[in-house]
Order: C-alpha cells, then sequence, then structure tokens
C-alpha cells in the first residue's frame, strides 16, 4: 500500500461502537499495517486522536488495514478509521 496516496482519515467507529457483525465486516479481509505511516497520517489528519491517544509513545500493538479503513489499536481498542 502507498500511504503517500491517502488525502483524507475520518474516524468511523471504534470497537466498543459496534457490534459482534459491524466488527466483522470492518476487519474484513484485513492485514498488517506500518505503524510508523499511520501514526504519521493520523497526527496530519487527525491531530486531536494522535495527541489524546499520546502516539508519539510507545504503543505494543499491531496495526491493521483493509481496502476501505486503517485500523489503528491502542489499549486494546480498535479505531476504524477510513481513508481516501
Amino acid at each position: 500500500m502507498n500511504y503517500e496516496k491517502i488525502t483524507s482519515l475520518k474516524l468511523e467507529n471504534t470497537c466498543v461502537g459496534c457490534d459482534q457483525t459491524q466488527w466483522d465486516k470492518l476487519m474484513e479481509g484485513h492485514i498488517r499495517a506500518n505503524k510508523k505511516e499511520i501514526n504519521r497520517l493520523v497526527k496530519k489528519f487527525l491531530p486531536d486522536l494522535y495527541d489524546s491517544l499520546a502516539l508519539q509513545y510507545r504503543n505494543p500493538y499491531n496495526y491493521f488495514r483493509t481496502k476501505t479503513h486503517l485500523i489503528l489499536v491502542h489499549s486494546m481498542i480498535e479505531y476504524f478509521i477510513r481513508f481516501d
């Protein structure tokens, strides 16, 4: 995936705000993603989220992506972020 082509991000949901069916749909086809690149994009497009999660510090969780979403995992919560 070319993260440089992403022009916008929108936080759509978290695992806390969706049921199992929605979660399964959002996670469908997920693969591991580049944590450094996702943190960079969140800092650029969603600075409030970046600051509130303190993403400048170490986060032991893996991140994922699908064809439509970046999935940032922090404190065992998945943040489903739609990208364009």
